[in-house]
């Protein structure tokens, strides 16, 4: 007698009107693929569908969400529906913007789900409502790197990771957060391997041309990222570094533009920016290697030397605790990028 396979498992995908429509939807296409994609191509394993996908959302009703994406909810939170998996895609919400306290009913759901022994995981901006619901606090978590500060700010009690693209909040790994926008799809690989097997992860990600992020999000992260302030000196010096980061003469040059004496610039730019005035001079001088990197053939000896570093191996050794990365292996993930809209070559 042929054993009963195993019933897909029960998936509830949590959508609001800040949801972004891509991370939504390809998280429904890739887990109601998972089993039978590989099938479909070249039809040499058996076709058993791994997940039921279902969307639900605060209220039955059909909304858009961003970029006027429109959602028809499979079922709401209200329903009498206990889910095997949780997954809250991404928000399209700028850093700082608050949905703190904006749906707590859907917080008090994730808290029952978790409670009830659901597994939760969500992706980039969407460990924004994991947080919100308190679910994370006194655990690690990561999001997009864009999102560090708002973490830092306003889920003090989250430790906040933001280098890694998948990565558990505690030992017990029933909670799971991803990190950048596209991280949804490691996140989907993750879910995969974790529930239906090695085996079926990889036939996803050759059915659909997927890679593992495993080099995070640190290559993808803007290194400089001005925050408000009213220190208007410090923001003059800032100003001033946009153009003259590289020069030997760096520092003393924004020391004299402040007219203050170099301890006190110090200070107030540590206070105003939250980063030192030395790392805001390094990480210009980096993401202008970056720049250069990704949109030119460069060598790397005239790179460092442009950007102000003379010792090329000191460059090296900082570009990569910066970035993640060395710089040839960052020219060759980005460079293809910036070449992308060349007219392909003609096929022979």
């Amino acid at each position: 007698m042929t054993p009963q396979a195993d019933p897909p498992i029960d998936t509830a995908i949590v959508a609001v009107p800040e949801t972004g429509g891509g991370a939504l939807y390809g998280m429904v296409d890739m887990l109601s693929a998972a089993g039978t994609l590989w099938h479909d191509l070249v039809g040499s394993v058996p076709s058993r569908p791994l997940f039921r996908p279902r969307i639900v959302a605060c209220r039955r009703d059909a909304f858009r969400c961003t970029h006027g994406v429109p959602v028809v909810p499979d079922g709401s939170i209200d329903d009498d529906f206990a889910p095997d998996i949780v997954i809250v895609p991404e928000l399209w919400q700028p850093p700082g913007t608050g949905l703190r306290d904006a749906y707590p009913e859907l917080g008090a759901w994730l808290r029952a789900r978790h409670t009830d022994g659901s597994l939760i995981y969500s992706s980039c901006t969407g460990a924004i409502l994991l947080a919100a619901s308190g679910l994370l606090d006194g655990r690690t978590a990561t999001s997009h790197w864009a999102y560090e500060g708002h973490f830092h700010e306003r889920f003090a009690a989250v430790d906040f990771v933001s280098e890694s693209s998948v990565i558990a909040a505690d030992p017990s790994g029933r909670i799971v957060t991803a990190g950048g926008s596209t991280s949804w799809q490691d996140l989907a690989l993750h879910i995969v391997a974790r529930h239906g097997g090695a085996e079926e992860a990889l036939r996803l990600a050759k059915g659909s041309l997927l890679r593992w992020h495993d080099e995070g999000q640190r290559p993808y992260a803007a290194l400089v990222q001005r925050r408000a302030h009213d220190d208007a000196i410090v923001a003059a010096v800032e100003d001033w570094l946009e153009g003259n980061h590289a020069g030997n003469h760096a520092l003393s040059g924004a020391v004299a533009l402040s007219g203050l004496a170099e301890r006190t610039l110090k200070r107030r730019f540590k206070r105003a920016t939250g980063t030192s005035l030395i790392e805001r001079i390094q990480c210009l001088r980096i993401e202008e290697a970056k720049r250069r990197l990704e949109m030119g053939v460069e060598p790397v000896e005239s790179i460092s030397l442009a950007v102000g570093y003379e010792n090329t191996s000191f460059f090296g050794r900082l570009f990569k605790r910066l970035t993640g990365t060395t710089p040839g292996t960052y020219r060759r993930m980005f460079q293809p990028i910036a070449r992308a809209g060349e007219v392909p070559a003609t096929a022979r």
